[in-house]
């Protein structure tokens, strides 16, 4: 079996990007599925685009797997959800390790502090909690954090 491809999200894949990261969303057990829901994702998408997101999907022969978002300009790591059939299986980590080929000296994301399984992994593959804060737009609060590369120690 062939692992999925990481390549640039295409504007006509937005609809089922949207469902993918709703359906992980929902798998946290901080949301539950909804046309609402799914209807401000797809907004969202396109407005976050207009603003600077680089948008990449894991694409397993057709399927949208994984989505991950970046601003690179402001070293962001915005966006990292897999779809639930293909939790667990390692390709978190594999698109984190793209994100660095694409932010190889640092960057910055942000959490929803009930999410304890993500920013678990994420302070376990080196992020460094900096604060907390509440986000005015949904009422969570989000735990910041930044990684840093420290270079190659050989």
């Amino acid at each position: 079996m062939s692992q999925p491809i990481i390549r640039i999200a295409r504007a006509d894949e937005y609809d089922e990007i949207a469902r993918v990261w709703m359906l992980s969303w929902v798998s946290t057990g901080l949301a539950e599925v909804s046309d609402f829901l799914l209807a401000n994702l797809r907004a969202r998408i396109r407005r976050e685009i207009e603003d600077g997101w680089s948008l990449f999907v894991a694409d397993d022969n057709g399927t949208i797997a994984a989505m991950l978002a970046l601003h690179l300009p402001k070293r962001y790591l915005d966006m990292l959800f897999v779809a639930p059939a293909y939790q667990g299986q390692s390709l978190g980590r594999r698109l984190l390790a793209f994100t660095r080929t694409q932010l190889p000296d640092e960057m910055y994301l942000r959490c929803v502090r009930e999410n304890e399984k993500a920013w678990r992994w994420y302070e376990r593959e080196g992020f460094v909690f900096e604060t907390e804060e509440i986000e005015p737009s949904n009422g969570f609060v989000m735990k910041y954090y930044r990684w840093k590369n420290k270079g190659d120690a050989s």
